[in-house]
């Protein structure tokens, strides 16, 4: 199951994580977000234990939205170390986000 990311947490569940983390920052009214929003959960599944998963809305947020300069959604950022090592914009298969996190694992 993803995180709820927000402003006020996100140093303590994503810059403080002692695992990879994958953030995705979403909208309700985005469609390409929908179909991206079951995958990263499927990976959270996938993944338990070895990554944290999180999501942003973006509306909500606009504090960590505008820190990383997300302008397109979705936008998937993978974090190690409390910095960002990839990043993915746009809907994509499984496979193209389960490969930059097992690269980064």
């Amino acid at each position: 199951m993803a995180l709820e990311i927000t402003d006020s947490n996100f140093e303590e569940y994503v810059l403080k994580a002692d695992k990879p983390v994958i953030i995705d920052f979403w909208a309700e009214w985005c469609g390409p977000c929908r179909m991206v929003g079951p995958i990263v959960q499927e990976i959270g599944e996938e993944y338990a234990g070895k990554t944290v998963v999180g999501k942003v809305n973006v509306d909500d947020n606009p504090g960590v939205t505008a820190k990383f300069g997300i302008r397109n959604i979705p936008t998937i950022l993978f974090f190690k170390d409390g910095k960002v090592v990839d990043k993915q914009v746009g809907a994509v298969p499984k496979q193209v986000l389960s490969s930059k996190l097992e690269a980064i694992l």
